[in-house]
């Protein structure tokens, strides 16, 4: 399943790839949107999926850069599993190029370093299932860096806590730029409970521009997540940056396109702070943050919040029907929870306390 390829380097076959051409030595990936047809000895758009004699190999499988025990709030992931903790990790590499990448340093580090970005120790899978038993945590985050593009290294490790009968969740920070056959594997091997995909632009012209992606793909893989309800929790962010997507009509498109997938998708609207290629930019103003979240209860999204920022009374879940405060946040930790003791039926099918609505909620 692996190769050695010299000066240390270690790679792991890739998935969800085929041949093609008479000779087949061109690669067709599968993997990310970009579907990437890769010749012999080159890479695809991530720099971290190579074609090494008509086979294609991930690279950065087993390159992780770095590990933290996290709250699941920090990722954040309000309405799957709260105040539960998660072993987070990345690796270099990504599809995207986005221009105020705040994991710069991680996600390009191969575009910006080279080679030698991915020259860090091999950390494996085992290890990592190793590591998350004797942290005791709730679950798995495949984050930091965009998991699609390690998605091999990410498979390996929820086998390898299934392998040590670790009862965990795992989950993917994603910029939604994965494929359909991805996901339909995902699906097959049962490996993800939730994605939070971002949507960063309703513009497809800025989404080219700042990512190097295409804002309909994203679009249509929230769909996808969306319609796996029950299987695969979804959660959206919209990092809302000033003079590019903070118009009041850029934000009511996109609640409007959120609120046609599901109202009752839960929303975060984060504050951009200068970073990497957009140190030009300041900070988002914060009133801005607050009349994108009246916008999208106009829309009728039921579940919005407010992320990055000091702000009171922006980060809590209330019943969008009664209004009842349902989790109370601060930071990063919980200081009320009402479903905190449930269990059984009522913890699978929560609801209002108050009113009996049901919630969407994941506990």
């Amino acid at each position: 399943m692996s190769k050695i390829l010299g000066s240390g380097e270690k790679a792991r076959e890739a998935l969800l790839y085929k041949h093609i051409g008479k000779a087949g030595n061109l690669v067709h990936c599968n993997l990310c949107s970009h579907y990437c047809i890769i010749k012999e000895g080159g890479a695809g758009k991530c720099l971290v999926r190579k074609n090494i004699g008509g086979k294609l190999y991930s690279l950065n499988w087993g390159k992780s850069a770095g590990f933290a025990i996290d709250p699941m709030e920090k990722k954040p992931f309000f309405h799957f599993k709260p105040g539960s903790r998660v072993l987070s990790f990345g690796t270099p590499g990504c599809n995207f190029r986005c221009l105020n990448c705040q994991n710069w340093d991680l996600s390009q580090a191969v575009k910006e370093g080279g080679k030698g970005a991915l020259d860090i120790p091999t950390t494996t899978p085992a290890q990592i299932a190793r590591m998350a038993k004797e942290n005791m945590v709730d679950g798995v985050a495949y984050t930091y860096s965009e998991p699609t593009i390690f998605y091999e290294y990410a498979k390996d490790t929820v086998e390898a806590c299934r392998k040590e009968k670790l009862d965990m969740f795992h989950v993917f920070v994603s910029n939604g730029y994965f494929t359909k056959e991805m996901l339909e594997d995902v699906v097959k091997e049962k490996l993800l409970q939730g994605i939070r995909i971002d949507l960063k632009f309703i513009n497809d012209e800025k989404y080219m521009e700042v990512c190097s992606g295409h804002m309909q793909i994203v679009k249509d893989n929230i769909k996808r997540v969306h319609a796996l309800r029950g299987k695969i929790s979804l959660e959206i962010i919209a990092l809302v940056i000033p003079t590019l997507n903070d118009s009041e009509e850029d934000i009511r498109n996109l609640c409007k396109f959120v609120a046609s997938v599901g109202k009752d998708i839960p929303l975060h609207f984060s504050r951009f702070y200068p970073q990497y290629k957009m140190q030009d930019l300041p900070p988002t103003e914060e009133r801005t943050l607050l009349r994108a979240r009246e916008i999208a209860k106009e829309e009728g999204l039921e579940y919005v919040y407010v992320g990055n920022t000091n702000l009171p009374d922006v980060e809590n879940t209330y019943c969008p029907k009664c209004n009842e405060l349902l989790v109370k946040r601060n930071g990063f930790s919980i200081e009320k929870n009402v479903f905190e003791k449930l269990s059984g039926k009522e913890k699978k099918n929560p609801k209002c306390p108050k009113c009996g609505h049901k919630i969407n909620i994941v506990l």
